[in-house]
C-alpha cells in the first residue's frame, strides 16, 4: 500500500531519482546515455538498447504521473517560476549567459525538480487541502 504522508526524505528519494533519470539521459559532461548512443548509433549493440528502454521505461513513468498530477498548466507554471528564477540569479550578476555549460546542468537540475514535484503532487496537494485524489482506491 502507498505510503499516505510524504515527508522530506520521500520529496528527496523522489528528486534523487528524476536527477539520475535526467542526468543519466544527457548531461554536458560527456557521461550520458545521449553521448553512448551516439558513439554506437552505426552498430547498436544489446546493452545500449536495453539502457535505452530501461530510461524510456523511466521517463514515461515520470512523465505520465507528472503530466497527471500537474497537468500542461502546472508544468508551465512550474516552468516559469524556475525561468524567472534562473532570471533574477542571471539578473542580479551570480550566473553570467555566456556560461553555457552552467545554464545547461540549471536546467537539468530544473526538469529533475518539476519531474519530482510531479510524482510527489498528490501527497502535497493532500497535506495542504485535506482533500484526496480521487483515482486514489480504497481496498478493504
Amino acid at each position: 500500500m502507498a505510503q499516505e504522508t510524504l515527508g522530506f526524505g520521500g520529496f528527496g528519494l523522489r528528486f534523487v531519482a528524476a536527477l539520475a533519470l535526467v542526468l543519466l539521459t544527457f548531461n554536458p559532461s560527456g557521461w550520458s546515455y545521449f553521448h553512448w548512443l551516439q558513439a554506437h548509433l552505426t552498430e547498436l549493440t544489446p546493452p545500449v538498447v536495453l539502457a535505452g528502454l530501461a530510461l524510456l521505461i523511466g521517463w514515461v513513468v515520470f512523465l505520465r504521473a507528472t503530466m497527471r498530477s500537474l497537468g500542461v498548466g502546472g508544468v508551465l507554471l512550474a516552468l516559469a517560476f524556475f525561468g524567472v528564477l534562473v532570471w533574477v540569479v542571471v539578473w542580479y550578476g551570480w550566473l553570467s549567459m555566456d556560461n553555457t555549460r552552467a545554464l545547461v546542468w540549471i536546467a537539468l537540475v530544473i526538469i529533475a525538480a518539476i519531474l519530482s514535484m510531479g510524482m510527489s503532487w498528490s501527497h502535497i496537494r493532500r497535506r495542504l487541502s485535506g482533500q484526496a485524489d480521487v483515482d486514489q482506491v480504497d481496498e478493504r
